[in-house]
């Protein structure tokens, strides 16, 4: 079986490219992509015209608009710079299925077994540049036996600097023979290390022999190696340059003074500890569409065609294991427009007969137009369907009053497809001893109902809570015998309690944040039944409030 073989292919200026690309009628200028870093703006992505007026990667904007006033400055949109490496992910998929992105603006293709269905890796890495030079990219591409030897060989691979000499390095001559010494890079001889180079051109593609990975890498900077930053200044202070001088240390003592990681991406670089290619998994989509022979506008025309949507698409979720929560339905009209409509689900469902009763619902927002040529319905949101245990005949006669188990969750859509999903609501219990935050407020279409009896406190709760209102009641903290509240004079019956609660010094409470309160039952003469506390202290003021009505 033949060996593996990687395929490295790097974007330096995906970023500034992609923003050239859109816009094409506009006189070319120099480009820069600008990002905030440690609350500066700094350079992220270049042009080819900026990187010739000598800016550089990292380089502040203020210095960068001194050296080139003439700079157009966009701010970086990495959402947008990685759908665009999706794109160019689906474009590489013709040399390859197996593709795995390295974000931001490289590729890993296994062109294992493929390359000789384009005649070869030269003809593959040709190929590569004519059609990235079509979509006006820069492309550096290096093909090896392993992916970090690929990476390597498309980012370090022939880069050249200015001779720079520091006179540290290790395999430096004597000054009788440096006169008859070959002449070596400026990094070789002591200087600081390359920068990857984003150069157009033949100088822009390397291969690397099957089986010759020590002689490929042992050139390259010890940057080629995907070591952190810290870890390369360390070597480079002990003289050490290349990876070749790397290869030759022994593996303990490298270990032991830089760390496991530089030993385990050395072996990766060479192929003695496994890195495989993990290809994106396309993200799943369920959708179906009917063409009509001529165009409809009737309500009944609209619902006997999703009659014949709703089955083809459903069969494609079971088939999946999938249920929808949010879809859409779209009607694309005669005169070229689109009218659609967009249900919830309080849960996922992939039957026809859950996601009809919702979209019938919906139907008269669709504006027909002048007739509507084509129908569509696509998911928008799916989540695992777990497989239902369905019940025998006979167990449904032996309980005949059973109720459908997904009624509730029917009625939430409904309600939610009418008023909003955030208009249904439902109470959770929480964690918590404070009367006020014994229930929490959840949205019924993305939580579950509360499985078992409600947490029942210490001492019966009202039904209506409200914030705290003053009471005008005789100073202290013993029951009043009657009091004011609401404009309203009461006298007490009965009462029970005292009930001491303290706050919840953990959390942020503008409300109740320090103190006790002691609560009182109430019950007036005229009926009223109230909710009576004293607080002692804190963010409310000594006195007596009421908090709450009982039935």
């Amino acid at each position: 079986m033949p060996g593996r073989r990687i395929l490295s292919l790097w974007f330096p200026r995906l970023a500034a490219e992609r923003v050239e690309r859109l816009r094409q009628d506009v006189l070319p200028v120099p480009l820069a992509v600008v990002e905030e870093v440690s609350g500066a703006q700094v350079l992220a992505s270049l042009s080819a015209g900026a990187e010739g007026a000598g800016l550089r990667l990292g380089q502040p904007l203020r210095d960068a608009t001194a050296i080139c006033p003439a700079l157009l400055t966009v701010p970086a949109d990495p959402l947008a710079e990685a759908r665009f490496l999706g794109v160019l992910r689906r474009w590489a998929g013709r040399f390859s299925p197996w593709i795995a992105d390295e974000p931001p603006a490289s590729l890993l293709i296994d062109l294992t077994g493929t390359a000789h269905l384009f005649g070869g890796e030269a003809a593959v890495l040709a190929r590569v540049a004519e059609d990235c030079a079509e979509l006006g990219l820069t492309v550096r591409a290096g093909i090896a036996d392993t992916a970090g030897a690929a990476w390597a060989l498309a980012r370090y691979g022939r880069s050249t600097v200015a001779p720079l000499r520091s006179g540290d390095a290790i395999d430096q001559e004597a000054r009788a023979t440096r006169s008859r010494a070959a002449k070596r890079r400026g990094w070789e001889r002591g200087g600081s290390l390359p920068r990857p180079v984003a150069a157009r051109g033949a100088d822009t593609a390397m291969i690397a022999p099957p089986g010759h990975l020590i002689e490929a890498l042992r050139p390259l900077p010890l940057a080629a190696l995907r070591l952190e930053a810290d870890v390369v200044d360390r070597l480079m202070r002990l003289g050490l340059r290349q990876v070749g001088d790397l290869i030759v240390l022994p593996r303990a003592a490298l270990a032991r003074r830089f760390g496991m990681e530089t030993l385990r991406r050395l072996d990766q670089a060479l192929g003695m500890e496994p890195e495989p290619v993990n290809p994106v998994r396309p993200p799943l989509h369920f959708a179906v569409r009917l063409t009509l022979p001529d165009p409809i506008g009737l309500r009944a025309d609209v619902e006997a065609a999703l009659d014949r949507l709703l089955p083809p698409f459903c069969a494609k979720l079971q088939a999946k294991g999938r249920g929808v929560r949010r879809l859409v339905f779209q009607a694309l009209r005669a005169d070229g427009g689109v009218s659609s409509v967009e249900v919830g689900l309080a849960r996922a469902a992939n039957t026809p007969d859950r996601i009809r009763p919702l979209l019938h619902l919906k139907l008269d927002r669709i504006d027909a137009g002048f007739g509507i040529d084509c129908l569509r319905l696509e998911a928008l949101t799916t989540e695992a369907q777990a497989p239902l245990q369905h019940r025998s005949p006979l167990e449904h006669a032996a309980q005949p009053g059973r109720s459908n188990p997904h009624a509730l969750d029917d009625l939430v859509g409904r309600l939610g497809a009418r008023l909003g999903d955030g208009a249904v609501t439902r109470l959770h219990p929480a964690e918590s001893h404070v009367p006020a935050k014994g229930a929490q407020v959840l949205m019924a279409a993305w939580s579950q109902p509360h499985d078992g009896p409600w947490p029942a406190p210490r001492a019966p709760r009202p039904l209506v809570m409200f914030r705290p209102e003053p009471v005008e009641a005789q100073d202290g903290p013993d029951l009043p015998a009657r009091f004011r509240w609401r404009r309203r004079e009461f006298a007490v019956r009965m009462a029970a309690g005292p009930e001491r609660l303290q706050a919840e010094w953990w959390l942020e409470d503008p409300d109740w944040r320090e103190g006790t309160r002691d609560y009182w039952r109430v019950e007036a003469e005229g009926g009223d039944r109230l909710w009576l506390f004293y607080g002692r202290g804190g963010a409310v003021t000594e006195g007596w409030y009421c908090e709450g009505v009982f039935a």
